[in-house]
């Protein structure tokens, strides 16, 4: 179920995104209520599950992971909840995702070095009988954007422009 949104939680959102160890008293400032309400509003927003934890970003290079790829893989269709499974607790994944299209799945992996990801590859999948076929590609640069979501928390009209279009 979605949950509606309005200005002040578009707010408080986007200012999380932007700094996800922003205060109480921040997110109030930012917002223009009171902290009560920043503080209600976030609480309401964690219950609903539109916030769902709060991490640290972290370079993956600097922390010894300096490959990533992307593994995309068919597997045995009558087994895929099975598939999917023994994929979870590949070392170094760390997205996965089953697909429409020319592929079953797609997995983001962060290995050490290329021996890592040659044991990925061919000893962890290709010798699980659950995976027929995989394809991989090396990712040579990222960006990384703060939120998929964040487009979508700009709200749609200013509250005055809403207001002035209302029937009485």
């Amino acid at each position: 179920m979605d949950v509606l949104l309005d200005d002040t939680d578009r707010r408080i959102l986007s200012d999380l995104l932007e700094d996800g160890r922003a205060s109480v008293n921040t997110l109030a400032q930012r917002a223009g209520v009171s902290r009560a309400t920043a503080y209600s509003r976030l609480e309401r927003l964690r219950d609903a599950g539109v916030v769902t934890g709060f991490r640290a970003v972290i370079d993956p290079a600097k922390v010894g992971l300096p490959i990533t790829a992307l593994i995309l893989a068919n597997v045995e269709q009558h087994s895929w909840q099975e598939a999917r499974d023994e994929l979870l607790r590949l070392p170094g994944l760390e997205y996965l995702a089953f697909t429409s299209g020319g592929f079953d799945l797609v997995m983001l992996v962060r290995v050490p070095d290329v021996v890592a990801l040659r044991d990925v590859v061919l000893v962890r999948l290709h010798g699980s009988p659950l995976v027929r076929s995989t394809q991989t590609i090396f990712v040579l640069d990222e960006s990384r954007l703060p939120s998929p979501a964040a487009p979508e928390l700009t709200p749609p009209t200013p509250r005055a422009a809403r207001a002035g279009s209302r029937r009485r």
